[in-house]
This record gives C-alpha cells, sequence and structure tokens, in this order.
C-alpha cells in the first residue's frame, strides 16, 4: 500500500439470516491510513429494503426499521439499487486509483454483497466488487495488534466482555470500548455509523506501526484466545517460582537457626 493511499471501508446490514445474508443497509467510506474521511455514504438498498418486505421481517435488527423511514424522509439516507451501489463503489475506486476494500469481517461483508449482486441478478452476475479488488479485513488486523495486547485482555476480563464459552470477545463494539475506554458503548449495526468506528479502529492498528497481515482470516479471534492462555500460563510459572523460591528460602533460615 502506499503510505497516503485512500481505502474504501464498507459495513453492511442483512436480512436472511448469516449463511444467506442479503444486504440491505450499506455503509461506504473513502478513508486513508490516519482515518480521515474523503467521503462517505449511508445507502439503503430497494431491492430488498422495499421489494422484499416479507425478508426484512428476518432482519437481525427488523426493530430498527421505523427509524430507518424516518431518516429516508429526512434526507439522512438515500435509497437507491443495488447496481448504484456496485457501480458508485467501482468508480470511487477509480477515482480515487485504489484496489483496497476494508471491512471487520471482511468475509461476511464479501459474502453479503455477492449473495445480493447474485440474488438481484438472478444469478447471471456473480461478484460484486472489481476482479483486482485488494480485501482487507480490519477484525483480523486488529486481533494482532490490538486485541492481543495484554491491556485489552484486562480490560475485557474486568469489563466481563467475554463469551459463554470463556473466549475474550473481539467485536468491534468491544475493540471501540478498549480504544475509547468508554465502556458502555453500544454499536449502533447501521450502515455508515459502522463504518466510522470501525475506521477509527483502522486507523489505531496502522498506529502501532508492527507488522501485520491484513488479508481476510475468520480464525483471526483465536489469536487473542491463545495470547490469554500464554498470559496463564505465565501467571502460573511466576507463582510456582514465587513458592519454589519460599520454600528455598524457608530451608536455608531453619538451616541458620
Amino acid at each position: 500500500m502506499r503510505k497516503n493511499e485512500v481505502m474504501v471501508v464498507v459495513d453492511v446490514e442483512t436480512a436472511g439470516g448469516l449463511e444467506n445474508p442479503l444486504c440491505y443497509d450499506c455503509g461506504i467510506g473513502l478513508v486513508d491510513k490516519k482515518g480521515k474521511f474523503y467521503e462517505q455514504f449511508s445507502l439503503v438498498v430497494y431491492n430488498i429494503y422495499a421489494v422484499e418486505r416479507e425478508l426484512m421481517k428476518s432482519a437481525y435488527y427488523a426493530d430498527k426499521l421505523p427509524l430507518y423511514e424516518l431518516k429516508l424522509k429526512n434526507g439522512e439516507r438515500k435509497m437507491v439499487s443495488f447496481y448504484y451501489i456496485k457501480k458508485l463503489i467501482a468508480d470511487l475506486m477509480e477515482k480515487y486509483n485504489t484496489k483496497v476494500v476494508c471491512a471487520y469481517n471482511m468475509n461476511f461483508d464479501r459474502r453479503a454483497l455477492n449473495n445480493t449482486q447474485r440474488f438481484t441478478t438472478d444469478n447471471r452476475f456473480k461478484w460484486f466488487f472489481p476482479y483486482d479488488t485488494e480485501f482487507h479485513c480490519i477484525w483480523h488486523m486488529a486481533c494482532q495488534v490490538l486485541m492481543a495486547r495484554p491491556s485489552y485482555i484486562k480490560f475485557a476480563l474486568e469489563n466481563g466482555f467475554v463469551s459463554d464459552k470463556g473466549n475474550i470477545l473481539t467485536n468491534a463494539e468491544c475493540c471501540y470500548r478498549y480504544l475509547t475506554k468508554d465502556t458502555e458503548f453500544k454499536e449502533q449495526h447501521e450502515g455508515l455509523d459502522d463504518v466510522k468506528i470501525e475506521a477509527e479502529i483502522m486507523a489505531a492498528c496502522y498506529r502501532q506501526h508492527k507488522k501485520m497481515k491484513t488479508e481476510p482470516y475468520s480464525a483471526c479471534w483465536r489469536l487473542v484466545q491463545k495470547r490469554h492462555a500464554e498470559m496463564e500460563t505465565e501467571k502460573e510459572t511466576k507463582i510456582c517460582r514465587f513458592h519454589t523460591d519460599e520454600k528455598i528460602f524457608e530451608k536455608h533460615l531453619t538451616f541458620f537457626l
């Protein structure tokens, strides 16, 4: 990547379940590595939101639909065809001379956009992004240089940001809480709003000036669990050494007495 390259950051909200997600809300930001925004878009997909009304009832955040109606009326959001979004992103990539598209959990956003592409074209067109697009996953980046830190793991444990199975949570909401030290922060789960916090997380990753992988990796959360396990092992080793040293001290003290 060029030092000041502007990248596309996307976030989608979907209906239809996790296995076959279809995008009804797409947030788009043109952002550089420092987190500076050059353009931003908040777009509602007409083909899904307006046409597939029964499907919209399955949307994960369906209770927010009245809020979408309000924001569409007051101009905060724009309803467009899915083809419009596809063309807009391709045009923006050409305008800013970039091949890089980023998202938090890139695999999911990419799958949702590809699924919607096929759904809205009756499978005539299968791929949403231009052929030579480079996909970067902010989640993978953050798991390497932000959330594998002992300070993040301690922060998560102290605040109960742990799954039912005992895994440290690595979602964007918890990562942003760590960066802002706002433990009550709630992710909006609306396209552009989430793009803004994901861009901040991405910028925080680049500020570390550490070597990191950027490609999508669905098991990246395991990197944080591995570091947590290592910390527990280090802690146990220190305790064992303390007790060993204590016993040696007691032995020598008894000898001199």
